[in-house]
């Protein structure tokens, strides 16, 4: 803020003075007209003192105008450059008249008063400078009676012309400094913009997508605390903090990066809202965001960790090949309720989440599932029965509830299981294998089969003691 501060002060007071070297040249002008109209080698009279007179009161008023502009206060400084824009014009009109109406000087001031206020201020400007005008070229009328004769002296109008023309090259380098200012704010503003955007999108990791977009759309206040029908998830890595011991920091964190990364990105397909990562920990809701009914909602959280337990046991290979031996396999529990979400926190810190017993229950059951074991409560269970073959693991003992929770084994969606079964996965001290059919292309089928027979044929004709 305090980088902008100078330049918006710097445009407000170029912006101020304008007017005052506007009125400086139209004054100086009309001065100048009026000087010239005098004839010197006449006598002195009322009406040479008069015009004379007049043009000392322009120049005198050109520093008044611009002390009691400069001494203003923001708030009443447009009010009073409506009214010396007033007083402008005014002058300018009994100018016009004890020059006695000369018709090169008359054209062009009249000219200069209707540009001056159709940009300065538009509509109302203009009516009243024109209202300004009337009543001075009317007072000077009355006090000097001018003789309307048609006067094109360019003696006299030499100082109209050079006023005029200076007062039309100061504004057209006004309005070229304007532009070139406006073209720099532009491109400061696009820049900006794309900055914010960009920053915006990387905010976009950090938050739950539903309250991403309520603070960037500013609908902060509809992010109300609320009790809904949620699916919660929860997954951890078996024996990663004794691996976190083991390992080196820069292997550690590639690891843990590569395997958020992959199970953030399962997430988004299945339409999960990550709600945080605790160290190796990942939390997914399902229902806060466009939710698509209970029982879509729990059937996509379970397709999701069917499809994060595959990706884990693609990931051991690429894991091994850099030298992590220990077989690394992920915990899962799932469990569906009424929970109760919204805003938590301080007045300084805040945390958009999801809490309640169904919640703890869903990390109850991750802590109790085995590696590799996918566990759902009974509510789960039931709003996925007809999609997703489960086996009865009947009662646990769950910390922190009285009761025993029926719980069930996820062995895979009923799609992939028979005849249609479109995964194969099986491990072995010295063997590990795992088959994606719905990844192997048409043209890579045969070199599959021709490496599954020569596994087949070397394996048989191993003798192993």
């Amino acid at each position: 803020m305090q980088d902008d501060q100078p330049g918006e002060v710097r445009g407000r007071n170029d912006h101020s003075r304008y007017p005052i070297y506007f009125r400086s040249l139209i004054c100086f002008a009309a001065a100048g007209t009026l000087i010239n109209t005098v004839n010197w080698s006449m006598p002195w009279d009322a009406d040479k003192l008069l015009t004379l007179g007049t043009a000392a009161v322009l120049l005198i008023y050109i520093f008044v105008a611009y002390r009691l502009s400069v001494r203003r206060t923001e708030e009443s400084h447009a009010k009073m450059q409506r009214w010396l824009s007033f007083c402008d014009a005014t002058l300018i009109g009994v100018a016009i008249a004890l020059a006695n109406f000369t018709l090169l000087p008359t054209l062009l001031f009249i000219t200069m008063v209707q540009f001056n206020a159709l940009t300065m201020g538009g509509g109302r400007s203009w009516f009243e400078h024109n209202t300004g005008l009337l009543l001075g070229v009317g007072a000077g009328y009355l006090i000097h009676r001018p003789a309307l004769v048609v006067n094109a002296d360019l003696t006299i109008s030499a100082a109209s012309l050079i006023g005029v023309f200076t007062y039309f090259c100061a504004y057209a380098f006004r309005n070229y400094k304007q532009m070139a200012e406006l073209k720099r704010v532009n491109l400061e503003l696009a820049e900006e913009h794309r900055v914010g955007k960009l920053r915006t999108y990387k905010l976009s990791k950090y938050l739950p997508q539903r309250l991403w977009r309520a603070v960037t759309t500013g609908q902060e206040n509809q992010l109300v605390t609320e009790r809904k029908l949620l699916t919660v998830f929860f997954s951890d890595i078996k024996d990663f903090s004794q691996l976190s011991e083991e390992l080196e920091a820069e292997t550690l964190t590639d690891l843990l990066n590569s395997y958020l990364s992959e199970m953030a990105r399962i997430a988004g397909q299945y339409g999960g809202t990550i709600d945080k990562f605790i160290g190796d920990a990942v939390m997914v809701v399902f229902g806060d965001d466009q939710s698509k009914g209970g029982k879509s909602d729990a059937l996509r959280c379970v397709a999701m960790a069917l499809a994060m337990r595959k990706r884990v046991s693609e990931m051991k290979q690429e894991w091994y090949s850099k030298g992590i031996s220990r077989p690394l396999q992920v915990r899962i529990g799932i469990n569906t309720g009424y929970c109760t979400v919204g805003i938590f926190g301080t007045a300084n810190h805040q945390s958009y989440t999801v809490m309640g017993t169904h919640v703890n229950l869903a990390a109850r059951l991750e802590g109790a599932a085995d590696p590799g074991e996918i566990l759902i409560s009974h509510e789960t269970w039931a709003l996925t029965k007809h999609s997703v073959m489960c086996r009865d693991k009947g009662f646990i003992n769950v910390k922190g509830f009285s009761n025993p929770v029926k719980v069930y084994q996820v062995a895979d969606l009923r799609k992939n299981l028979g005849g249609q079964q479109s995964y194969v996965e099986d491990h072995a001290p010295g063997f590990s294998m795992h088959m994606d059919l719905d990844k192997i292309r048409n043209y890579d089928k045969d070199k599959v089969v021709q490496s599954l027979e020569k596994a087949l044929k070397t394996l048989k004709s191993k003798v192993i003691i």
